[in-house]
């Protein structure tokens, strides 16, 4: 499996989808470097120099506004990244002829399959990190940022946890899907959990009625179960600012985009694991018994 894992990083590192996603990442960061800037402006309270609790309360404020705002778009880069790595692991290898001439060896169907999955997920958790790291220095060199050890590890693995998630349903779907049609259907499926936690964010400020509401949140529910990416990404928030103990000290529904209104339970991250292992084995099911 060794082999297999860097045989996936070489070819990775080939692709122009890993040339496009550097230069996303780029320009993102470029751009979130002003954006931080002008949120924190000049920055009159460097180091310890805080004249009072309240201008200690805003900076920290401010550095949960930009932090909220970075891995909001920060989830869209290792989305990206993470589905156009792996849209066309098994049919586009297999049209190319690449399975023909590897299988036919004596190795295990699901002993490829495995060291893909772990090359394209080890290589998006590696890059999930760089970028995490970056977000929160630049976030720190113009607000403040949270500095608990134990708090960032918590957040970076949930921030990071999207990866086998995406990666696990991407290689399933490419053992039924054409590479192109796979890679419509995973951006599509995406899309309908980013916009189902969108809604689930701001049905609670809508005027709605109990029973519109209700049905809302059921539907909201349904796609956050189909693909629990977004969900994983507001519970992260939700960890790295501890919400539980900074209700009444700093506007959180102003701050963190109404991400305090849905927060996901512990039962929900138990589920996305789960979730992510079963689909793990059916795309191995499903990779031993295709034609290729």
């Amino acid at each position: 499996m060794n082999i297999i894992m860097s045989m996936t990083w070489k070819e990775l590192l080939r692709k122009r989808v890993m040339l496009l996603t550097l230069i996303m990442t780029v320009v993102f960061l470029i751009g979130f470097w002003f954006v931080a800037g002008a949120i924190g402006g000049n920055d009159s309270f460097v180091g310890t120099d805080i004249s009072s609790a309240e201008q200690l309360i805003q900076r920290f404020a401010n550095g949960a506004f930009i932090l909220t705002f970075g891995f909001f778009f920060g989830a869209f880069v290792i989305a990206f990244l993470s589905i156009f790595s792996s849209f066309s692991a098994l049919s586009g290898e297999a049209e190319q002829g690449v399975l023909q001439a590897l299988l036919p060896r004596p190795l295990p169907r699901w002993k490829w399959y495995l060291g893909r999955w772990l090359g394209y997920v080890i290589f998006g958790a590696a890059y999930a990190l760089l970028l995490f790291i970056a977000i929160l220095l630049i976030t720190q060199a113009h607000a403040a940022i949270p500095r608990d050890l134990f708090v960032l590890l918590k957040s970076f693995l949930l921030f990071a946890s999207v990866v086998p998630v995406i990666i696990s349903i991407s290689m399933l779907g490419s053992g039924f899907l054409s590479a192109i049609g796979n890679g419509v259907f995973m951006t599509m499926l995406y899309g309908a959990g980013w916009l189902g936690g969108m809604i689930d964010k701001v049905s609670g400020s809508l005027p709605l009625k109990p029973d519109a509401l209700q049905s809302l949140q059921n539907m909201t529910g349904i796609m956050s179960l189909l693909i629990p990416a977004d969900g994983l990404q507001r519970k992260m928030i939700a960890e790295l600012f501890s919400f539980s103990e900074l209700s009444g000290m700093i506007p959180i529904n102003e701050s963190f985009f109404g991400v305090a209104d849905a927060i996901p339970s512990n039962s929900f991250v138990i589920y996305a694991v789960l979730y992510t292992v079963v689909v793990l084995l059916m795309g191995m099911y499903r990779f031993e018994r295709k034609d290729l």
